[in-house]
């Protein structure tokens, strides 16, 4: 088990790396280990991962909503009205139907069973849906109308509502019948799984803001993000026990709500679950590619591709349409939902093989497309979003609040021989600890005084050792060469020296620092000796 565990982490790690450098999605290389490593190829994997394969990709789909939750903008939803909510209905019932109808003509399947087949392919993917928007808001598409926002919650909203229908449909179909009290109920049902996973999202929150803000129960993010993670994941499983609210969209609300009730933590938070991903991940995909069943595919390969295209062709388009109607978004993009709202992956894995082990006739067909769904739309729909988004989408500015934005840190250091080099360098090293950051150790070297170079640079060796860092020696006019040097390699900051009106060879130290002050646009932090006691 150990052994297949490393093998996957490994390998799915550097297939994946492999993609993204040939400007595919990761997860397409991941995916592609699973299937090599899977039982149908190499069967490297042992039994008791792929037998432990659903939990893991609960823990895994757990941390993605939590990140989904953490990144959601109650401003940007308000704005767009009623269409996150109709995103979260419309596409995905008449995707369902669409492919039901197509079913009964392709595979002669019944109207219920072809409805169920329906559920499973319309149901999308948080795995796959969930870091295409991240990503998208980090950078800034679609922002400006809450584009990312809206498609985020009603990808989560029409999971509720198709995991209630098909949990109908295997009661109708295993008894032969349905009660019509069910039928009845089921409005009911959705309203029920809505607002009660709302509610323990909120009631979740307020409780980690109180354990871990108010009483200070935890001493560092670490600590934040595992009694978080552990508080989701025990909605998410209390979901499958009680299933009388939609543990998916608790989860989701917990992040929500952690944001509007503490920011500060959010964003710990935000951090801790995107380390927490880099390893879901990997299992995720990899695991979703060794259960694909490949002999299965083989007799309704075409066939299924042929329900996929209407499904999204023809059914979610027209859901796409009347979801978008009256909203203010222009035809680019509404457009752009064809490949950032169609991508499957988690659910179909999830319950895609339902059907076949409680003995469904066309338990085996519907087995067969959720499989070909997953290979055709998760690597495609990740690569299409990050490749149309810039085409059909306007860049606003980001919100950092609410995602996190991935900046390289990088700090001058301006140093010169005097006392003040080692303050300069100690700050400058505790610093780029701080914030993971590499430094420029630069010094203007004047030309009537060019000793003392060597000592700088065992002093940036030895109070940088860990730290990645380049020395450099220009010559000229020091503010100015200081503001280039920064301008150049666009540093986040630059550090230097302050000795008020001290001399430095008829150059005030004092009127440099003003020097650079008045004329950078990067943020400068000035020391002064700290036996000045300033």
């Amino acid at each position: 088990m150990l052994f297949s565990i490393i093998w996957m982490l490994l390998m799915g790690f550097f297939a994946g790396q492999i993609a993204r450098r040939l400007g595919a999605p990761p997860l397409i290389g991941m995916i592609l280990v699973g299937i090599v490593f899977g039982s149908q190829m190499g069967n490297i994997i042992s039994a008791d991962v792929l037998n432990a394969a659903d939990e893991l990709r609960t823990v895994a789909v757990m941390i993605i909503l939590m990140k989904a939750g953490l990144g959601l903008d109650r401003e940007k939803l308000a704005q767009q009205g009623t269409v996150a909510l109709r995103l979260g209905f419309l596409p995905a019932t008449t995707e369902a139907i669409a492919i039901a109808l197509s079913a009964m003509v392709i595979f002669h399947l019944n109207f219920p069973t072809g409805l169920l087949l329906g559920c499973v392919i319309g149901a999308e993917s948080p795995a796959v849906i969930v870091p295409a928007m991240l990503r998208l808001k980090s950078l800034g598409w679609g922002v400006n109308k809450g584009i990312p926002d809206a498609i985020l919650t009603g990808s989560a909203l029409s999971d509720v509502l198709l995991l209630l229908v098909f949990s109908l449909l295997l009661s109708f179909l295993k008894t032969g019948g349905f009660a019509f009290t069910a039928l009845q109920l089921l409005p009911l049902q959705i309203i029920l799984q809505i607002s009660l996973g709302i509610l323990f999202g909120y009631l979740t929150a307020k409780l980690l803001v109180s354990l871990l803000t108010e009483q200070n129960w935890t001493q560092n993010a670490v600590q934040d993000t595992i009694i978080s993670a552990s508080v989701a994941l025990f909605l998410v499983i209390s979901a499958q026990i009680l299933p009388y609210f939609s543990g998916y969209l608790a989860t989701m609300a917990m992040g929500f709500f952690l944001i509007e009730l503490d920011a500060p933590l959010a964003r710990r938070l935000r951090g801790g679950f995107d380390s927490l991903w880099v390893v879901a991940e990997i299992f995720l995909f990899v695991l979703l590619g060794a259960n694909i069943q490949l002999q299965v595919l083989e007799k309704v390969l075409l066939p299924g591709i042929l329900i996929l295209a209407i499904g999204l062709f023809m059914g979610r388009t027209v859901g796409w349409y009347l979801a978008t109607l009256g909203s203010n978004w222009n035809w680019r993009e509404k457009l752009f939902l064809l490949p950032g709202n169609s991508a499957k992956a988690t659910v179909q894995a999830a319950i895609g093989g339902i059907p076949l082990a409680q003995g469904i006739p066309g338990g085996d067909i519907i087995l067969a497309i959720a499989a070909l769904s997953i290979l055709i739309t998760a690597p495609l729909g990740a690569w299409a979003t990050v490749t149309f988004a810039p085409k059909l989408l306007e860049r606003g500015e980001v919100d950092p609040t609410k995602v996190t934005v991935i900046t390289n840190t990088l700090l001058l250091a301006a140093v010169d021989t005097s006392n003040l080099a080692t303050e300069v360098l100690t700050k400058v090293a505790d610093l780029a600890r701080r914030n993971n950051g590499e430094v420029i150790v630069m010094h203007v070297v004047n030309t009537n005084e060019n000793h003392g170079e060597a000592k700088l640079r065992e002093q940036a060796k030895q109070l940088l050792s860990d730290i990645r860092y380049e020395f450099l020696t220009t010559t000229g006019v020091i503010p100015e060469e200081i503001i280039r040097i920064a301008q150049e390699y666009d540093v986040s900051a630059i550090v230097m020296g302050k000795r008020g009106h001290q001399p430095w060879d008829k150059v005030l130290i004092g009127s440099v620092s003003q020097a650079v002050l008045e004329a950078s646009s990067i943020p400068v932090i000035l020391l002064e000796n700290r036996q000045n006691n300033t």
